[in-house]
């Protein structure tokens, strides 16, 4: 199935009286984020998980890399009709990447580095699991860095030194160090750090809705926790810092635990 086939246009439900709206936008495909508008004051739910719907009716939710091919959306409408829809989510195949010759203490870390690692996870983990009402997500979005090449996609599996580890959950952009990072889309700035393990200099971003993007191995921050940032606002700098084969921005999003695909919202 074609992007093209998977993206998905606004469409109209009506059920008997009195009549109840749904419009649908975004990429019904593992990886792809979801959007769409009801009447205000409508419930929405996928698969029984409720969604915050927006004051104006808006929400928002994500197809994780290995999202099962199909999911329920259901919405009651302020009148208490009610309508479900299932949804076809396309299934995806996945390149392979062998990285041979690294440190063994970057792929198997010893138990002081293990109980860092946690720590900092804990930080990521708070943050992802933020569920704030702004609908930043609904802005287009551009690449972080300019000119930059592609060096690694969303949901390739790695294998390092012979062991194969977790997916690559992001899209990976090969520039010089320094290179300026721009946030795609606006939002808060939700972390900072400046040297975690794997990922070195850190920022995640919120777009709300808990929606959001995070840059890893930067070289410089120039944002602070709490900061508001629009679109195109420098953010930091590509590095080569944490668990980094050379110098490259890697951007990834979530919808709170779900990983997302960034390139599917620059189509």
């Amino acid at each position: 199935m074609s992007r093209a086939c998977v993206a998905l246009m606004a469409l109209i439900w009506a059920t008997a009286a009195p009549a109840g709206t749904l419009e649908l936008g975004g990429s019904m495909e593992q990886g792809g984020m979801l959007t769409g508008r009801v009447p205000p004051g409508s419930e929405v739910s996928l698969d029984g998980e409720a969604l915050r719907v927006s004051a104006d009716g808006v929400f928002a939710a994500g197809f994780d890399r290995d999202a099962d091919p199909e999911a329920t959306l259901a919405v009651v409408f302020p009148d208490g009709s009610v309508a479900h829809r299932e949804l076809v989510i396309a299934q995806r195949d996945y390149d392979i990447q062998r990285i041979d010759g690294l440190p063994p203490s970057q792929v198997t870390p010893d138990e002081a580095a293990l109980k860092r690692i946690r720590r900092e996870q804990a930080l990521i983990d708070r943050a992802r699991r933020i569920d704030a009402p702004r609908t930043d997500f609904l802005s287009d979005f551009i690449r972080p860095v300019d000119d930059a090449r592609v060096s690694g996609v969303f949901g390739s599996q790695r294998i390092l030194n012979g062991e194969p580890r977790r997916p690559h959950y992001g899209v990976d952009y090969a520039a010089p160090a320094g290179t300026p990072v721009r946030a795609p889309a606006p939002g808060k700035v939700t972390l900072v750090h400046e040297d975690m393990y794997f990922s070195g200099g850190t920022i995640i971003l919120d777009h709300g809705h808990g929606i959001s993007s995070v840059f890893i191995h930067l070289s410089r921050i120039d944002v602070r926790e709490d900061q508001r940032v629009a679109r195109g606002d420098a953010i930091g700098a590509v590095g080569a810092t944490g668990r980094a084969t050379g110098p490259h921005l890697h951007w990834g999003m979530n919808w709170f635990d779900k990983r997302l695909d960034p390139q599917l919202l620059l189509d």
